[in-house]
């Protein structure tokens, strides 16, 4: 199967050896995605929905990139810094998956790479054959 590598632009991308999201096939698979804007500025900081948004954000421009989008979605991962902001973080995701009802997994991680984020998420999504 075909190999495709999603990148967003971020330098660390060549530096360290990732893309933001890789598809093979039918599949592909969008890694933690954190809430930085296009300076590279933490958005948000200290508010997990907006924090959310970003992220989800991001992660739709990186599956439209792949030939996909949203309604491909089959898993979400979200990982929180404080499980207290599940609640307001679950408000947001609700609005780009309420129809879409992709499988779901809410985690607490003790902390990310940079202090500022709240909040990281992960998802994978299935091309349907007729999009292929």
């Amino acid at each position: 199967m075909k190999r495709a590598l999603i990148s967003n632009g971020n330098p660390l991308e060549d530096k360290i050896g990732f893309s933001r999201a890789v598809k093979v096939g039918p599949f592909i698979s969008v890694g933690g995605t954190a809430p930085v804007g296009p300076d590279g500025k933490t958005v948000g900081i200290g508010n997990p929905g907006i924090q959310t948004r970003r992220c989800l954000e991001i992660i739709k421009e990186a599956l439209e990139k792949a030939g996909s989008g949203l309604e491909d979605v089959v898993r979400t991962r979200i990982l929180l810094t404080n499980i207290e902001d599940w609640e307001a973080v679950i408000k947001v995701r609700a609005e780009y998956f309420r129809t879409i009802k992709p499988v779901d997994t809410v985690m607490q991680v003790t902390r990310f790479i940079n202090s500022e984020w709240l909040v990281e998420i992960e998802v994978d999504a299935i091309v349907p054959s007729e999009q292929l």
